[in-house]
């Protein structure tokens, strides 16, 4: 047992300032702390004063990656108890700014960086790990980072600050978790020519050779883990397709991009159609971004019409269009993008989004394009103007890549948008009606969904758990939710949506025969007693 300074200085068992008189005397701590003892809340409340007080949101996220290096505990008690104010600086969108400038701000090691150059070597890398037992990795090669493309091993605090909401929402121990970059170069001239970038400088491993190096990554972190969950995230998008075809029924893995970005969409939906009174098959939807994130979502909800609704699969994808840098998708083009084919349509191509919204009618706009300001007061008012209840999901993040503010939706619609934004926007007030856009965030999904595959054993992540995992979610969401606008639970209930999530998904793989445990009565209670919580024990 550790005691002394090196207790101090061990982030994952220090209690700082909070250890009492007695046991800074048992511990060998007297006369290294300040005096008098606080509580864990009263550390946070100090921890939130200075944050506060720091300028930028860069600077923010600078401080409380300070106190994540030092005080593991008072983080995590910080991300759950304060999740409205800290998930802003702990994730998205300033985790945008720590990702720019991680080669420049580089602290505190966190995680591991699998490179090409060491293949053939990678089972003796992973064994230099500091965890003899790994359950959560999420893993990255930087190639497409949030809106911002690609970062190569900046994007390192990706991984990691996904991870740290896999513990402040799903309870995963901190302890067990893993972020991984895989560094196999970048395309990126900025930091090919940055003396100060701390990757290879190189040009991007691609082809064959970049797929038999995942393998050897794979097989490798298996061999080591064999019961972890590995999620997919920010690679490429053609990599990210053929990844996940690669892996997904032969390991226990899924990718946050194209399977859970596309189960909140379906959750927003849901919750779209129960407020306008309409089913989900009711829904034509336009997806604006039509890369991994655009056709993942497609993909999820084309399941979901055809398992709710009893519409043939076919028949849904017939409602969803898509619509990228070249324009609408249709059957003109000569070399069609990875998982366009199910949606392109026979129509005369248009690169006008105003043209096609009048052509297609819509009733769903959902932007996953990181164009910061797309979806015009033009665009927006012709949506008003076809639907008496248009919904409008400008997704991308950080901010400045929305599509639109919940301020110009609502306004361009006479208020009667039905808006949910993937970065947070303030309430807006409009004839006097107060308007709640809240976040189709991921991260209502992706935690829980590791945590079923964790808890439950699962073999693979299948459709049906991301459907579950919407379900969930739209169940959620209460009356008084959607009679203000808001499509998602409020974020403060995040740990009990994840906990409902992982236990719906663990029942039915049960049922299905894909969880072989001997589950108890409330599954629910067992899921919430082994979730990890944030106190000085």
């Amino acid at each position: 047992m550790k005691t002394g300074f090196s207790l101090l200085c061990d982030a994952s068992q220090t209690h700082a300032t909070a250890y009492n008189s007695e046991e800074r005397k048992a511990l060998k701590l007297e006369g290294l702390l300040p005096p008098i003892p606080v509580t864990l809340e009263m550390q946070a409340q100090a921890a939130l004063e200075t944050m506060r007080a720091c300028d930028t949101l860069y600077q923010k996220a600078l401080f409380l990656q300070s106190i994540h290096a030092s005080n593991e505990t008072l983080f995590f008690h910080l991300l759950v108890h304060h999740v409205s104010e800290v998930l802003p600086i702990a994730y998205t969108p300033a985790v945008a700014e720590i990702c720019l400038n991680y080669s420049h701000c580089w602290r505190f090691p966190k995680g591991m960086f699998l490179c090409w150059e060491d293949r053939g070597r990678i089972a003796e890398i992973l064994a230099n790990a500091p965890q003899q037992q790994v359950d959560m990795i999420v893993m990255t090669d930087g190639n497409r980072i949030l809106g911002l493309g690609d970062l190569g091993i900046n994007g390192m605090a990706i991984p990691a600050g996904k991870l740290g909401l896999y513990t402040a929402f799903a309870g995963v121990h901190p302890s067990r978790t893993l972020p991984i970059t895989i560094d196999v170069g970048t395309d990126n001239e900025k930091y090919l020519s940055d003396p100060l970038y701390l990757g290879h400088r190189h040009h991007r491993i691609k082809g064959q050779d970049y797929f038999d190096f995942m393998e050897e990554v794979i097989s490798a972190i298996k061999n080591r883990w064999p019961g972890v969950v590995i999620q997919f995230e920010d690679f490429g998008n053609a990599n990210a397709f053929a990844l996940l075809d690669q892996f997904r029924h032969r390991y226990c893995c899924f990718s946050d991009d194209i399977q859970g970005t596309g189960s909140i969409v379906v959750a927003g939906l849901i919750s779209a159609a129960k407020a306008k009174g309409t089913k989900l098959s009711d829904e034509r939807v336009l997806f604006f971004g039509a890369g991994e994130a655009g056709t993942g979502s497609a993909d999820q909800l084309a399941v979901a019409m055809n398992v709710l609704d009893n519409t043939p699969i076919e028949e849904a994808r017939n409602k969803m269009f898509l619509f990228d840098i070249d324009g609408l998708v249709t059957t003109h083009r000569t070399v069609p993008a990875p998982g366009h084919a199910p949606y392109a349509k026979d129509m005369e191509p248009d690169k006008d989004l105003v043209s096609c919204i009048r052509k297609i009618r819509p009733t769903t706009l959902v932007g996953l394009s990181t164009v910061g300001g797309a979806f015009t007061e033009e665009v927006l008012r012709v949506m008003g103007e076809i639907n008496e209840r248009p919904v409008i999901f400008p997704l991308s993040n950080p901010n400045s890549k929305s599509e639109c503010t919940p301020h110009d939706a609502y306004f361009a619609t006479g208020g009667r948008a039905l808006v949910a934004t993937g970065s947070p926007f303030p309430q807006e007030i409009f004839d006097g009606k107060t308007i709640v856009p809240r976040q189709g965030n991921n991260a209502y999904i992706y935690p829980a969904v590791g945590l079923a595959g964790l808890l439950g054993r699962l073999p693979s992540i299948e459709d049906e758990d991301l459907l579950i995992a919407s379900l969930t979610v739209a169940d959620m969401v209460t009356e008084e939710d959607l009679a203000c606008g808001a499509l998602y639970p409020p974020f403060e209930r995040v740990r009990e949506v994840c906990r409902n999530i992982a236990a719906n998904i663990i029942i039915n793989a049960k049922a299905k025969g894909r969880c072989t445990l001997d589950l108890p009565e409330d599954v629910k209670g067992w899921v919430q007693a082994q979730m990890y919580e944030p106190l000085y024990k």
